[in-house]
């Protein structure tokens, strides 16, 4: 008995899946795959916040207001800057658009890859300080 019953230990990440998928390709590059695994990482960051927001003191108001007219808090701040910098160090990205910004993000020349990326860092935020 391996101890594995009804656990998969062979499971599918969404990186595994993504490599795969390139493979079918023999002309793709791996900059998507690159990009893909930037925002999931992001992702990943933003989640560990949410969850810390409390021990972290990442609830309330950051004091600016976002382009929707939104009060921003201070884990809208937090994912945003997660998601630029992110995307930003991909080397796949050349603009960034996200819903906390007046305008666009031009990445550094030096940084710069083929895709534009639009993003809300942290939908919903105006319920966080409510556990929601």
């Amino acid at each position: 008995d391996s101890g594995t019953d009804g656990f998969d230990s062979n499971c599918m990440t969404l990186t595994r899946f993504v490599l795969a998928e390139q493979q079918k390709y023999p002309e793709a590059c791996g900059d998507l795959t690159q990009l893909l695994v930037s925002i999931q990482t992001a992702v990943k960051a933003v989640s560990s916040a949410v969850r810390k927001a409390g021990i972290a003191k990442l609830y309330g108001i950051a004091g600016s207001t976002n382009v929707q007219g939104e009060e921003v808090k201070k884990l809208d701040v937090l994912s945003n800057e997660l998601f630029i910098n992110m995307l930003s160090a991909s080397f796949t990205t050349c603009v960034l658009v996200s819903e906390e910004n007046d305008q666009a993000i031009i990445v550094e020349v030096e940084r710069q890859g083929k895709y534009i990326v639009c993003f809300d860092p942290l939908d919903g935020s105006s319920n966080i300080d409510c556990l929601v």
